[in-house]
């Protein structure tokens, strides 16, 4: 049996909030819809399901984020996810130039949870808490071989 992963979906509470800050990190958006209907719902298992989304890619067309924004039913707000609890834990993104990537994220208000760490002389890397709390992994490679 054959596997591949296609994307990760992130409900948020700002779709336009949460593609600008995206694609200002460097991924372009494939499509926009609102999906709604009984198609929605059985998929998802949620009766009314209605929302806007956008998917977006990233620059080597290997990775896709899948971001929704509930129109109904409403949206459920909860703490932001901390590194150490159980469930999706954070987005990762391997970039060329950390502390470029770091001042565009500071523009949206995005800065590291607690600093910049190098791990083993090969990554330098961080956590950001990006837009409706998501968690976002930064990482740049050291030693390229």
């Amino acid at each position: 049996m054959a596997i591949k992963l296609e994307n990760v979906g992130i409900a948020v509470r700002d779709l336009e909030e949460a593609i600008a800050f995206f694609t200002d990190l460097g991924l372009s958006v494939l499509g926009r819809a609102t999906v709604s209907g009984e198609w929605t719902e059985t998929a998802v298992g949620l009766d009314g399901n209605h929302a806007k989304i956008a998917m977006l890619q990233t620059p080597d067309g290997k990775g896709r984020l899948e971001l929704f924004e509930y129109i109904h039913p409403d949206a459920i707000e909860t703490e932001p996810t901390r590194p150490n609890e159980i469930g999706m834990h954070r987005v990762a993104f391997s970039v060329d130039d950390l502390d470029a990537t770091l001042a565009i994220a500071a523009k949206h208000g995005c800065h590291p949870l607690r600093g910049v760490a190098t791990y083993e002389d090969v990554y330098k890397l961080t956590y950001v808490r990006g837009p409706s709390g998501i968690i976002v992994m930064l990482a740049e490679e050291l030693k390229r071989s």
